[in-house]
């Protein structure tokens, strides 16, 4: 059962958008296609060799570990310590689907990159949620 969040406001422009895809597809280890539990235009990542923890995963699959949409935002799955970062730092907010039992707590929206400022910290992001579904732990940056 999906649950929207949406991003109202404030969109990625379409060449920050396009170079966080290019970037995503260059990194070892995922590939991209339609996500499996949100919007079909939406972009998954996926992980090719997932062997992280649940958690690391949006449900039920078990190789998305995040997707973009069409406007920029992005949902990620994060560990709680990256979250906890991010949060403070005023980049992500949690995703409502984390207040159901059988979800865990470590989906996030992290907001649209709208300048390649905000895309390093956006990938920087990413990085540390594919180190988490690849079972490889987390990636300071």
């Amino acid at each position: 059962m999906a649950i929207p969040h949406d991003q109202l406001e404030q969109f990625s422009p379409p060449d920050v958008r396009e170079e966080l895809i290019a970037q995503v597809e260059a990194m070892d280890g995922v590939f991209t296609g339609p996500s499996q539990v949100s919007d079909p235009r939406s972009l998954a990542f996926r992980v090719r060799e997932p062997r992280g923890p649940w958690e690391a995963f949006l449900t039920p699959t078990r190789d998305e570990f995040g997707h973009v949409h069409t406007s920029g935002f992005l949902h990620l799955m994060l560990p709680l310590q990256v979250i906890t970062v991010l949060a403070e730092a005023g980049w992500v907010e949690m995703h409502p689907i984390t207040r159901r039992p059988d979800f865990p707590d470590t989906a996030v929206m992290f907001y649209a990159p709208r300048d390649h400022d905000e895309l390093a910290v956006a990938l920087a992001a990413i990085r540390a949620s594919l180190a988490h579904a690849a079972g490889t732990g987390f990636i300071r940056t």
